[in-house]
């Protein structure tokens, strides 16, 4: 336990993707609730739509009150759309560095390594083995030096509408466009532009997305619209 750093600079450090010590009292006791209320919440039984919610306020300590129940399971799943679905196991580092927006579906054993943000975007499919690490280590031995060293971050953004594949990897920095798919097992070592598949270690941009299911919404919207 690193007890000679100055707690309010070196969390300032981490949130800015700059180097800091991870291992001071103030982010070991940080990283302890959040395992502690992930492991409540991996070990829970079957759990209720709102159950769900309440675990995920516990862990990201989120603040905002739930809405009042409602009278069906199919309208609470509508009433709490902002908080994720999650099949469990789930690991997550601090909880306090991850947004998610409306209607997210997390599948089994996503790790999520929140030293930065992490934003992952309304209507995301997130595929069973998934794993975002925003943390990242000095690559230099002497620098880097056990858990005495630093180490240091950078945010990783996931668009709306998009679906990740089992097993990928999202590498520190990376922003990844609305309306995007990944394949499954690609590491995402760079950004990738709105509306493209991408696949493969490291991803690569496969093609783009031709949306045709909009256009022909919008066409067939438009001639309804007409012969009325």
């Amino acid at each position: 336990m690193l007890t000679h750093i100055d707690e309010v600079e070196n969390l300032a450090l981490m949130e800015r993707g700059e180097l800091y010590h991870a291992f001071t009292p103030q982010l070991v006791a940080a990283r302890r609730r959040c395992g502690d209320a992930v492991g409540r919440f991996n070990n829970a039984g079957m759990l209720t739509r709102r159950q769900i919610a309440e675990f995920w306020k516990e862990i990201t300590q989120s603040s905002a009150p739930l809405p009042s129940p409602a009278a069906t399971d199919a309208e609470e799943n509508t009433l709490l759309h902002a908080y994720p679905w999650i099949e469990r196991p789930i690991n997550i580092d601090y909880g306090t560095n991850i947004v998610v927006g409306s209607n997210v579906f997390i599948n089994f054993n996503c790790t999520i390594l929140d030293t930065c943000l992490v934003s992952i975007g309304s209507r995301a499919l997130i595929g069973p083995n998934v794993s975002f690490f925003s943390g990242t280590h000095p690559v230099d031995p002497d620098l880097r030096n056990g858990t005495n060293g630093p180490e240091l971050g950078s945010r990783i953004t996931l668009g709306k509408d998009c679906w990740v594949g089992g097993n990928v990897i999202f590498l520190p920095g990376v922003t990844v466009g609305d309306g995007c798919t990944v394949g499954a097992g690609s590491v995402v070592t760079k950004d990738v532009p709105p509306h493209h598949v991408v696949a493969g270690n490291p991803a690569r941009i496969i093609r783009k997305i031709e949306r045709r299911f909009k256009a022909e919404q919008e066409a067939k919207a438009q001639a309804e619209a007409k012969s009325t």
